[in-house]
C-alpha cells in the first residue's frame, strides 16, 4: 500500500509551499519547563500574597516578572516546539538517497536511532543539575522545620538553616566583662539624657518634647492626632501604674499550702512545661540560660532604681530598702520575646507606632506576674524586673539563649519576628535546660546590608562594617563585640525633632517583614546558607519596596488581629 500524500492548498505565488510540523523535544527541554513551571508557581505564590498583605509595589514587581517569565515560556515554546520546512508546490513526497539528494527538497535524515550527540548529552546534563538544584532548594525550604533541631523542651522546632552553635556570632570576652550599675550607665527609664545631660537640659529637651507633640497634634498631622495621642496615652499611663515586683505578688498557693509535695520533673520536662505555660500567656518564644560565674556578669549590679543586687548562699530570695538578693541556687534565667505589633512600627516615628511600644510593654510585664505566680504555684521562685528594663542585659541574655542574634541595630533581631520584639526577663531554681545561641546569618547579613543605618535620621547607628570591641559611651557596657550605638544622639531626636519615640530602625529592617510566602523562606535560607548574596538580597529588599514607611492615616481603617500581631512563627 502507497501512502498518500496529504492534500494542500498551496499558495498562488512562489514556486514553494510551507508546511508545519510538531517537533519532539529533548530531554534537556522537559527539564527546562520543569525549572519554568517552579519559578512561575513562586512567584505566583509570592504575589499573591505580597497584594495580601498590602506590600503593593512587591506585589506589582514580582506580577511583573510572572508575567514576562510565562510570556517569554509561551513563545519559547512555539519557537523551539515547531518547525517549518520549504518543498516544491505539487511536489509529491519521495525517498531521498544519500547519493542524490534533491536540489529543491531539504535532507531529512532519520535521527531516530542516532546516538546521542556530547552537545546534546551535556546540555541535558546541566540541564538535569539545574532542575534537581531548584527542585532540591525548593524541597528543602518546604522541609525547613522537618529536618532542624528543636529548642530545649522540644516545644519548638526552628527551620534546619536556623543552626544551634556553642558560641555567639558576635563576640564575648568575659575576662573583660563587668556587671552594669544600671541606675548609673542606661537610659531606659530616665527622662530625656538622665545623667548624661545637665538637669537644665533634661527640663529643655523634656519641654521641647510637649512642644513638638502639640504642634503636631495642632496641625492635624496624621499619626499625631488626638485620638493617635489618647491611645499612646492610654497604654503608657496603663503601663505606670501596674505593679512590678522583684519577688511577684505571692498570693497564689504554694504546694504546702494545700498539703502536696513540690513539682518534680527532669530539667527537660520543666522546660517544656515552662515554655508551654508561657506561651499560652503571650510569650512569642522562650529560651534559658544557666548561671554562672560568667553569665552572672550579665545580670545588673546595681538596678535601674538604685538597689544592689547580690547573689547569696540563701534558698529563698528577698529584697529590702537596699538590695535585691538572688539565691545561688536560682541558676536559671528565663528569656522570652513578646512580639511588638509590625503594622503600627511601619508607621513609626508616630503616637502610633510609640503605642505598640508601650502596649507590649505592658503584655511582659502580665506575663512575668502570672510566670511568678505559676511557679509559686510549683513550689519554685520566679524572680523578675522590679522596674521596666531592669534585672539584667535583655540582648546579652536573649542572645544566649538562643531567641536571636546581635545586630547592627545593637539590638536582637529574631528568625522568626526580625526585631520586632521587646525582651524580657527572670530568674527561677526550677531546673531547666538550657539553650544554645544561634547562627541563622544574621548578624553576617548586616556587615553589608547597613540599611537600617542609612534610614536613621539622626545617624546614630554605626557605619562600620565590622562589629566593634570598643563602647561608643559609658552606656554601653564593655566585652562584648557589637555595633555600638549613639544613644545620646538617637535620644536627642526624640526630643529635638519629634515628640515621639522613633523605630524606624526597626521598620526597615530586611528581617521585620512577616510576609508568609514561600519566597521570604528561602530568602531565609539564602542568607543562612549562602551568605555571597547578601548585598543580592539587600538590593532586592530596596527594590520590592520593604523598608518604606507606610501611611499611618490608613491605621484606623484596617482590620487589625489581636493586638495587631500575627501570632505564627515564620
Amino acid at each position: 500500500m502507497t501512502d498518500i500524500p496529504p492534500q494542500t492548498h498551496p499558495s498562488a505565488e512562489g514556486d514553494h509551499y510551507h508546511f508545519i510540523r510538531v517537533r519532539r523535544r529533548t530531554a534537556h527541554e522537559w527539564l527546562a519547563w520543569v525549572i519554568w513551571f517552579i519559578v512561575l508557581a513562586l512567584l505566583l505564590e509570592y504575589t499573591l500574597h505580597s497584594f495580601s498583605e498590602g506590600e503593593t509595589q512587591g506585589g506589582v514587581l514580582a506580577g511583573a516578572l510572572l508575567a514576562g517569565l510565562f510570556g517569554a515560556g509561551v513563545i519559547a515554546n512555539i519557537m523551539r516546539g515547531i518547525d517549518t520546512r520549504s518543498r516544491d508546490r505539487y511536489q509529491t513526497p519521495r525517498k531521498i538517497s544519500e547519493d542524490s539528494p534533491s536540489k529543491n527538497t531539504p535532507s531529512q535524515p532519520d535521527i531516530s536511532g542516532a546516538p546521542l550527540s556530547r552537545r546534546h548529552f551535556l546540555k541535558t546534563v546541566g540541564m538535569a543539575g539545574a532542575t534537581l538544584g531548584v527542585a532540591g532548594t525548593t524541597s528543602l525550604v518546604a522541609a525547613g522545620t522537618n529536618l532542624g533541631a528543636p529548642m530545649s523542651g522540644g516545644v519548638y522546632r526552628r527551620p534546619w538553616w536556623v543552626r544551634q552553635v556553642d558560641e555567639p556570632t558576635t563576640g564575648i570576652d568575659w575576662d573583660v566583662m563587668q556587671r552594669v550599675d544600671a541606675s548609673q550607665n542606661i537610659l531606659a527609664g530616665v527622662g530625656a539624657l538622665g545623667r548624661f545631660g545637665t538637669p537644665e537640659e533634661n527640663t529643655y529637651l523634656e519641654n521641647l518634647y510637649t512642644e513638638n507633640e502639640l504642634t503636631r497634634l495642632a496641625a492635624g498631622q496624621p499619626g499625631f492626632t488626638l485620638r493617635d495621642l489618647a491611645l499612646s496615652n492610654a497604654f503608657h499611663s496603663t503601663s505606670a501604674v501596674m505593679r512590678r515586683s522583684f519577688l511577684g505578688p505571692q498570693r497564689a498557693q504554694r504546694p504546702q499550702d494545700i498539703g502536696v509535695e513540690r513539682w518534680e520533673a527532669t530539667p527537660e520536662e520543666n522546660t517544656r512545661m515552662l515554655k508551654v505555660a508561657m506561651q499560652q500567656m503571650g510569650a512569642a518564644m522562650v529560651g534559658i540560660v544557666e548561671l554562672d560565674d560568667r553569665t552572672r556578669k550579665l545580670i545588673y549590679a546595681v538596678d535601674n532604681d538604685g538597689k544592689r543586687i547580690e547573689f547569696e548562699n540563701v534558698e529563698q530570695a528577698y529584697e529590702d530598702q537596699e538590695k535585691r538578693v538572688i539565691p545561688f541556687g536560682a541558676r536559671w534565667a528565663v528569656v522570652y520575646a513578646v512580639q511588638m505589633s509590625d503594622i503600627a512600627i511601619k508607621r513609626a516615628p508616630t503616637k502610633i507606632a510609640q503605642m505598640t511600644t508601650s502596649e507590649t510593654y505592658q503584655r511582659g510585664l502580665m506575663i512575668q506576674t502570672n510566670t511568678q505566680e505559676f511557679l509559686r504555684g510549683l513550689g519554685y521562685q520566679g524572680l523578675g524586673e522590679a522596674e521596666t528594663n531592669g534585672l539584667g542585659i535583655a540582648p546579652a541574655l536573649a542572645v544566649l539563649a538562643g531567641l536571636g542574634e546581635l545586630s547592627r541595630l545593637n539590638r536582637v533581631v529574631t528568625p522568626e519576628f526580625g526585631p520586632m520584639v521587646r525582651i524580657f526577663k527572670l530568674i527561677t531554681d526550677l531546673p531547666l535546660a538550657p539553650d544554645r545561641p544561634i547562627d541563622a546569618g544574621i548578624a553576617r547579613f548586616c556587615l553589608t546590608c547597613k540599611k537600617c543605618a542609612e534610614a536613621c535620621p539622626p545617624s546614630a547607628l554605626s557605619f562600620e562594617t565590622e562589629p566593634g570591641w570598643i563602647p561608643v559611651g559609658e552606656w554601653s557596657n564593655a566585652g562584648h563585640q557589637a555595633w555600638f550605638e549613639d544613644s545620646i544622639r538617637c535620644r536627642r531626636y526624640w526630643y529635638e525633632e519629634l515628640g515621639s519615640n522613633c523605630g524606624i530602625c526597626f521598620s526597615v529592617c530586611p528581617f521585620s517583614k512577616r510576609n508568609r510566602s514561600f519566597m521570604h523562606d528561602l530568602v531565609r535560607m539564602q542568607v543562612s546558607a549562602f551568605p555571597e548574596l547578601n548585598e543580592l538580597t539587600r538590593n532586592m529588599d530596596d527594590a520590592f519596596g520593604y523598608g518604606v514607611q507606610k501611611d499611618p492615616g490608613d491605621w484606623w481603617e484596617l482590620d487589625l488581629p489581636e493586638y495587631g500581631i500575627d501570632t505564627h512563627k515564620d
